[in-house]
């Protein structure tokens, strides 16, 4: 029996977002908006997401001893996440700096602060987690030698899902344990080696040849790819007024992991995780974008 849905691994940032009317060229200077600063981290942003849809969540995860980090922390509890494996100290939280444009698309620069420092010894340590969760979901603004540890020490039966971001050559040991592997165009083609030819579901092949069990390829405004042993199929996009695209990558993840560990197929967990991906890029912000249940229902589909 397990006690979660999903253990999110990963990374815990302060959002510093400013909006612009065009990001900068090299030595220019543009105006912005007033700063604002959200709880924002691609394993923060995961972990909040799937607990606002239903699921058990917990966060292994380190943040500063600093006011950034209580932010972080009141906004996990304040979702319903298990912050048990949140730990204090090390260094300051990390900090994203995010640029919005009138568009909705963001640049990002991340400072991992206390991100760089959640070791394998942290992973070790947390054993008992992973072995209470079902799907265990992980990205890359964490330490890589950290993600290898989460996979050798996986329960059997547990899955692991990744989005190898930002993106960075895989062992294969990773890579094999990959269910599914999750990237955008950008982040595939660096985990294939620089170069990617023909359509989509070509990369994805080209992927799933590398050892992942399973291979989810986003689109952006076309969708979604899934490539699994037995083929590959399209999901579409949904339709909506983009405000902020910050996190609905985070958002899309939480979903598809959850889904797929509560036992959906593939096709059917990623148009749900497309739906909330959706609701997500309507609002500004990350974690204050991410919808619920019921939102994302009001959408069309189903739960």
């Amino acid at each position: 029996m397990y006690d979660y849905d999903l253990l999110v691994v990963g990374s815990a940032n302060a959002d510093l977002v400013i909006g612009v009317e065009r990001r900068p060229g090299a030595g220019e200077t543009v105006l912005g908006s007033d700063l604002a600063v959200h709880p924002g981290g691609k394993g923060a942003n995961q972990a909040v997401a799937a607990a606002r849809l239903g699921a058990r969540t917990a966060l292994l995860a380190r943040v500063g001893d600093d006011g950034n980090g209580r932010l972080l922390l009141d906004s996990q509890r304040a979702a319903g996440v298990d912050t048990a494996g949140v730990l204090v100290g090390g260094a300051p939280t990390g900090v994203a700096l995010i640029t919005v444009d009138p568009s909705g698309d963001n640049s990002i620069v991340v400072s991992p602060g206390a991100n760089g420092r959640l070791t394998p010894e942290d992973v070790r340590a947390a054993d008992p987690l992973l072995g209470r969760s079902r799907v265990v979901s992980a990205q890359l603004e964490i330490p890589l030698e950290t993600v290898v540890e989460v996979v050798r020490r996986l329960p059997e039966g547990t899955r692991f899902v990744l989005n190898p971001s930002p993106p960075r050559e895989l062992p294969e040991e990773v890579l094999a344990a990959c269910d599914p592997l999750i990237v955008n165009e950008h982040e595939a083609r660096v985990i294939a080696g620089g170069e990617l030819a023909g359509s989509p579901e070509d990369w994805a092949r080209a992927l799933l040849a590398l050892g992942p069990r399973s291979v989810v390829v986003t689109l952006g405004a076309e969708g979604a790819l899934i490539a699994t042993a037995e083929g590959t199929i399209r999901v579409p996009a949904v339709r909506v007024e983009a405000v902020d695209t910050t996190g609905a990558g985070d958002a899309f993840t939480a979903a598809l992991a959850w889904k797929l560990g509560c036992g959906e197929e593939p096709a059917e967990a990623a148009a749900y995780a497309a739906r909330v991906g959706a609701v997500a890029v309507t609002r500004a912000g990350a974690q204050v974008s991410f919808p619920t249940a019921d939102e994302v229902a009001a959408l069309g589909g189903d739960r």
